[in-house]
């Protein structure tokens, strides 16, 4: 990871069964500190049944997670829709945004990448709650492995007309435009626009096979011409669970599912990455 921040195929598996690498968090006596991977919670959008319990079930897993984490990375679209005003706050997330707040003045470090529904974080959660807001990817160092991190939309393969989707709207000049429209008409609109994952949202996707799966060849490419030494390539955005050898090493792809049909999350203890899945 950065040095002000402490340094720092075989088969697919997929669906695995609960007990071999998807497992149940439930808490301990003996408390070992890990760090704990989320992504895709889609927290307000409008085409889950109730957003409000959806963000008390963030809210309790992060309750449920708070002795035993060291780091907490967010590997994006967290925010179903979030634009960040320069004087202005967005309405909701108040129990959500108070406990990532509690669990950094707790001494808990937590990184937050911006994703392709969140886009639009800028430095008030930065320095309000106190956490580093990455655009884009990184490598770090975590108990002495290293990984390769992004939610995952900006890499591998990606269709010519979501590249420039994805171009605009990290313009500044276009940002600025779009923060002179009145909030009453650019949140609807945006709220409009996430509508088309209504029908996704009811649908479990699935892995379809390495010849399918952009990000597998973007991490051998990555391997191969980069860094050799990624142990873990970690994203989000494809809502699936993954946890893919990569056949060069010992490196392994994982992507974390989300929390709108697994709620899942990863754990690393130094040793092992896990994926979870929370029942509270």
């Amino acid at each position: 990871m950065d040095k002000g921040y402490d340094e720092r195929r075989s088969q697919a598996r997929t669906r695995v069964p609960l007990n071999n690498t998807l497992s149940i968090h439930t808490t301990t006596s003996h408390v070992t500190k890990k760090a704990f991977f989320i992504s895709d919670l889609h927290l307000g959008a409008t085409y889950l049944p109730d957003p409000l319990e959806h963000e008390r079930r963030v809210v309790r897993f992060l309750d449920s997670i708070s002795s035993e984490a060291s780091e907490l990375y967010l590997l994006g679209d967290i925010l179903d829709y979030w634009y960040e005003y320069r004087t202005v706050v967005p309405r909701g997330f108040t129990r959500f945004f108070g406990t990532l707040a509690r669990m950094a003045d707790n001494g808990i470090k937590i990184t937050w990448f911006i994703g392709n529904h969140d886009i639009w974080l800028f430095d008030y959660l930065r320095d309000e709650i106190g956490m580093r807001i990455i655009d884009g990817t990184e490598t770090a160092t975590i108990m002495g492995k290293r990984f390769f991190m992004s939610h995952g939309d900006g890499v591998g393969r990606l269709p010519r007309g979501f590249r420039f989707l994805r171009a605009m709207f990290r313009n500044r000049i276009c940002q600025k435009a779009y923060s002179a429209i009145h909030p009453r008409w650019t949140i609807p609109f945006a709220h409009k626009w996430s509508e088309h994952s209504r029908d996704f949202a009811n649908s479990t996707p699935q892995f379809e096979g390495e010849e399918n799966e952009p990000l597998i060849g973007f991490c051998r490419e990555y391997l191969t011409t980069a860094d050799p030494d990624i142990d873990y390539f970690v994203f989000g955005h494809r809502h699936i669970i993954l946890e893919y050898p990569l056949g060069i090493g010992n490196s392994r792809m994982v992507i974390l599912g989300d929390w709108i049909h697994h709620f899942s999350y990863g754990t690393f203890d130094g040793d092992q990455f896990q994926i979870n899945l929370f029942k509270g």
